[in-house]
């Protein structure tokens, strides 16, 4: 009885992978051509035909360009290995932690597919400003809003200066990036080393830590209690004017 209870689903699980298998299939190909013609000029039509089936075929997977468009966004932003390390917290070698973090993501994000995306996203969004807000809502949105999680732990656990997780989660990717990003943009210079990379991590992580690290919380509490021996404020909150990066929480993007 259990047996036969079971033989739908079983018989459905095949199903399900060679639809799933359709589905990658066509996302392969919308992105070859998206990338090779640019979002305006690519049809359902031209990717119908490279898939080698029908435009209703197509269209039983997805009902728009821009929703195929939108779809593909969230698979390559998916693919976004460096998240895995956020999981994993930042105890009490934090530096260790954000380099690992900081590695990985700068690995990711100067990758030539990446690059691509990039690209794209710039040359079209003027045009079509729904292409810039799938990119934004899939990817950038999704990865702050995991590393802001991370931030605040770490201001939990007393081993980061409080502040706006966002925008703290915010500035530590910008630094990892800075120099090396926007040439590889630009396509100015050849792909950066891993030694170059690991230095403008290392950097990162090195004025990420001055500002917002140990020294920076004992270094406010200090100041806040001059008398005391240093005894950390009720709030944990630092003076706002004796951090040049904290700003009054802004509503998270």
């Amino acid at each position: 009885m259990d047996e036969a209870r079971d033989l739908p689903s079983q018989a459905a699980a095949p199903a399900r992978a060679g639809r799933d298998e359709r589905r990658r299939a066509i996302l392969d190909v919308a992105r070859d051509i998206f990338m090779q013609e640019g979002y305006a000029a690519a049809s359902m039509s031209a990717i119908a035909a490279r898939l080698g089936g029908s435009k209703g075929t197509l269209y039983n997977y997805f009902a728009s360009k821009e929703l195929l468009f939108a779809a593909l966004m969230e698979a390559e932003c998916e693919a976004e290995s460096w998240k895995s390390e956020m999981h994993k917290g930042g105890g009490e070698d934090l530096p260790a932690a954000l380099t690992a973090i900081g590695e990985r993501f700068l690995d990711f994000v100067l990758t030539p597919s990446v690059m691509d995306i990039n690209r794209l996203i710039i040359a079209e969004s003027s045009r079509f400003p729904e292409l810039g807000r799938a990119f934004y809502e899939n990817g950038p949105k999704r990865s702050m809003g995991l590393l802001a999680v991370f931030m605040a732990d770490e201001i939990a656990a007393g081993r980061l200066l409080a502040g706006d997780p966002d925008r703290i989660a915010m500035q530590f990717l910008e630094l990892c990036k800075s120099g090396l990003h926007q040439k590889m943009l630009w396509n100015v210079g050849p792909y950066p080393s891993a030694e170059d990379r690991s230095a403008n991590v290392a950097a990162a992580v090195s004025i990420f830590m001055t500002v917002y690290g140990a020294e920076a919380i004992k270094g406010i509490s200090q100041s806040a209690h001059p008398h005391d021996g240093g005894e950390e404020r009720e709030t944990g909150e630092p003076p706002p004017e004796s951090n040049p990066f904290h700003h009054p929480r802004s509503r998270a993007i």
